[in-house]
């Protein structure tokens, strides 16, 4: 009995060795970066350009960044007055094509003209001072409401082209 215990502990034990697992590297594809209440200036031959604040940041190995919880801008003139703002639900960087993505409720506020666009996504190109989007959109001045499917413009909305337009306009005189 004791020389057939040990033919079947061989046999298992043999049989054990023949089973392979072919485990496979798990590649992460999380954050490798995360920050909760962050605040970050940008500035350009010392000058402020940009501040940017948000309650969530994560930072993924190829640059992209991800605010999922929203984010916040301020835009500065050459003599540092604050002349635009830009406010998103949520929020993505796309570090390879230098690309901003916001999305939910996007707001941007023209201080000077009190002017204020609305879309739920907006696409900023911070290279070129440019702001796009191809869902619908709301402008709002002192005087008059436009709407459209498009639009186009400086990051402060100092100049823009809307597409697909309509609204409520008043003349001045």
């Amino acid at each position: 009995m004791l020389m057939g215990s040990w033919v079947a502990l061989a046999c298992l034990f043999c049989f054990a060795c023949t089973l392979k697992e072919n485990a496979k590297p798990v590649t992460y594809e999380g954050p490798l970066k995360q920050a909760t209440n962050i605040t970050m200036h940008y500035t350009e031959k010392e000058k402020l350009k940009t501040i940017l604040q948000a309650k969530k940041y994560n930072e993924f190995l190829n640059g992209d960044r991800e605010f999922p919880e929203g984010i916040y801008l301020e835009f500065f003139d050459e003599k540092g007055m604050m002349t635009s703002t830009l406010r998103a639900n949520t929020a993505f960087y796309f570090k390879k094509e230098n690309k901003w993505r916001g999305r939910g409720k996007v707001e941007v506020v023209n201080i000077e003209k009190k002017q204020q666009l609305n879309s739920e996504e907006l696409f900023w190109f911070p290279a070129t001072k440019k702001i796009y989007t191809d869902k619908f959109v709301t402008i709002r001045d002192q005087q008059d409401v436009m709407y459209g499917t498009g639009l186009s413009a400086n990051q402060d909305l100092s100049n823009y082209s809307l597409k697909n337009t309509s609204g409520d306009l008043h003349a001045t005189e």
